[in-house]
């Protein structure tokens, strides 16, 4: 039997600490990573996204089609024809940055809202600017103000507010200002560009004020009406070579799936006509079947991430007109039928998925991932893309991640000495120095923006959300080839700093342990000041009950007993059985508590 290479002898015993116990066998192309543990077996149903998902586009070739029609569209409603000298840059995009409506900026964030980029226009501000706009370099999240940027799609709309702002903020025919206020920015002769004072929102040309929050809305604007009116979609259809890529594994995966007695489900947002020839580019051609037969149940018109709570009215697509027959449809979903709109509840009831038994793989960590998480408690699978370019940097950069490693502890090192009597500041300036030049290097290494993920040693608000939200995430979907059906994804122990940081070789000092909860302490050992007024001895004679007298009161328990034997999982997916049998449930009940006086169990919910 094939284990595709993957067996590992692990040693069950308590490791060294700190030591490498496992050995990674896979290619790191071909990995799936793990942030919750999922076991392969108890999946009943696969439902997948389509654009990024299904249908990779070619980057970043189709960015800048995108790009050219929104920079098209702007000069059509009356900017500047010069922006059409702009050309699509990938080197200066990264997902995830929030854009600042009310100033103009964009920022990479954490998950906490500090500010570890901030970029206006082409321009990125030092850290003494940042903190003149943004008190402590931070910003609360404020849908009214930010826009988040998070998707694929929404790169040649970034770029596009860089290259807008910075024409704006540099032209010689508009100085910035506030709308409310008369001051102009001035002019820093060292870089040739104009500061970015704090309170200016927006920029004015003779008696025209544009706030900065109008130009984006009017870029907006511009980026539905491109996707709306499909032009993008009718060049990707005469184009699907160029821009899409087919890969022949696709419906290998999907034919393993439904082998191995799981149910694939499309839902998506894009309308049947667009789906209808993607999926066929994309499926026919390996096999003498259409691309529909591989699914059993398929949405379009999803309007995610809306399906996920109210959704909208069910209907049934006639696939030989692409039009939407009349009426609600309120009957099963039938396989081999096309559906329109619908919502989370009303797919869930109809095909009987109970929530984790479903997965869901997308590219939109909010349309597609966290709402089907959060609202439906559906498991997760993200698809990162640039994914692969990330773990290129983390290798052939390594040297650059060790280094910022050994700057902090060479900090560290230097505090360690002190304690609160010391009156003198050390001098770290030097190393401070080296660990932004570092971290400025790695930035660089990635793009203009740095990692999708992290800034130095940060994790962007990107990473914190496909942490919390992604049970699975990896550049394709189709990694999951490299592994069997019956898979258990287990999720990494994450130690919290006082456990990762602290050196279980050395001792710990125990005078200072002001709380009390393990069983060899009661209240009768323990005086008001916290000190320990009896021996270990003592106190555990002081919490022995007498169980036939407890029996004659009127409390039945006194206290809890301690489980003898395992009574849950902290994680679902790390056993096989959810619950056990009746008979070694009676009697696990038996050792772990009590019996009524009819012999019936007492079970605590």
């Amino acid at each position: 039997m094939s284990t595709d290479g993957l067996s590992e002898k692990l040693d069950v015993n308590t490791p060294a600490r700190g030591e490498r116990t496992r050995a990674f066998k896979r290619d790191p192309a071909h990995r799936v990573f793990v942030n919750r543990s999922l076991h392969m077996s108890k999946i009943g149903f696969f439902g997948f996204d389509l654009d990024y998902t299904l249908a990779i586009y070619k980057s970043p070739e189709y960015e800048a089609v995108a790009f050219n029609f929104i920079k098209e569209r702007l000069v059509a409603i009356g900017y500047p024809a010069e922006i059409l000298e702009f050309e699509y840059d990938p080197s200066f995009v990264t997902r995830g940055l929030w854009f600042d409506k009310q100033y103009g900026n964009l920022l990479k964030v954490d998950s906490y809202g500090n500010i570890l980029v901030c970029v206006h226009g082409f321009r990125f501000l030092k850290s003494h600017e940042v903190r003149e706009v943004y008190p402590n370099k931070f910003i609360v999240f404020d849908d009214k103000r930010i826009y988040v940027l998070n998707t694929l799609f929404h790169l040649p709309e970034l770029y596009m507010l860089a290259c807008i702002i910075d024409y704006f903020t540099n032209s010689p025919m508009y100085e910035r200002c506030s709308q409310h206020s008369d001051s102009v920015a001035s002019v820093d002769s060292a870089e040739n560009t104009k500061t970015v004072p704090r309170n200016d929102s927006g920029v004015m040309c003779g008696e025209i004020f544009m706030p900065f929050e109008s130009i984006f809305q009017d870029v907006r604007n511009a980026v539905d009406k491109v996707h709306d009116s499909g032009l993008l979609k009718q060049l990707t259809l005469d184009n699907l070579r160029k821009y899409v890529h087919k890969d022949e594994r696709l419906p290998v995966l999907f034919n393993r799936m439904r082998a191995h007695g799981s149910k694939l489900f499309l839902l998506t947002n894009s309308d049947f006509s667009y789906t209808d020839k993607i999926m066929t580019y994309l499926l026919n051609g390996f096999e003498n079947r259409s691309w529909q037969s591989y699914f059993d149940y398929v949405v379009v018109d999803a309007k995610k991430p809306g399906f996920f709570e109210g959704g909208t009215t069910l209907r049934e697509v006639d696939t030989e007109s692409g039009t939407l027959k009349l009426g609600v449809h309120m009957g099963p979903m039938k396989a081999g039928r096309v559906y329109a709109g619908g919502s989370v509840n009303t797919l869930s009831q109809m095909l009987g998925i109970s929530g984790k038994e479903a997965i869901y793989f997308g590219d939109h960590i909010f349309g597609d991932i966290l709402k089907s998480k959060k609202i439906r408690g559906w498991r997760t699978f993200l698809v990162v893309p640039e994914l692969g370019q990330e773990l290129n940097v983390w290798h052939d950069k390594r040297h650059l991640f060790a280094r910022l490693g050994e700057l902090d502890s060479k900090v560290s090192e230097i505090f360690r000495q002190y304690d609160s009597t010391a009156t003198t500041k050390p001098d770290i300036g030097v190393i401070q120095e080296s660990i932004r030049e570092v971290v400025h290097e790695m930035d660089m290494s990635y793009g203009m923006l740095g990692s999708i993920f992290r800034s130095g040693s940060r994790q962007t608000h990107f990473a914190g959300q496909m942490i919390r939200y992604a049970d699975l995430y990896s550049s394709t979907f189709l990694n999951l080839l490299h592994y069997p059906f019956f898979y258990l994804f287990k999720a990494p122990t994450m130690e919290m700093p006082h456990e990762s940081t602290v050196d279980p070789e050395l001792p710990i000092d125990t005078s200072m342990n002001l709380s009390y909860r393990g069983r060899s302490t009661s209240l009768k050992s323990v005086s008001f000041d916290g000190s320990r007024e009896n021996g270990l001895e003592e106190v555990a004679r002081d919490i022995v009950i007498d169980d036939a007298s407890c029996s004659k009161g009127h409390v039945p328990h006194l206290r809890a007993d301690t489980p003898r034997r395992i009574t849950h999982h902290h994680d679902v997916d790390d056993s096989d059985d959810e619950s056990s049998s009746p008979e070694s449930s009676s009697s696990d009940l038996k050792a772990n508590g009590h019996e009524d006086e009819n012999g019936a169990d007492q079970v605590q919910a």
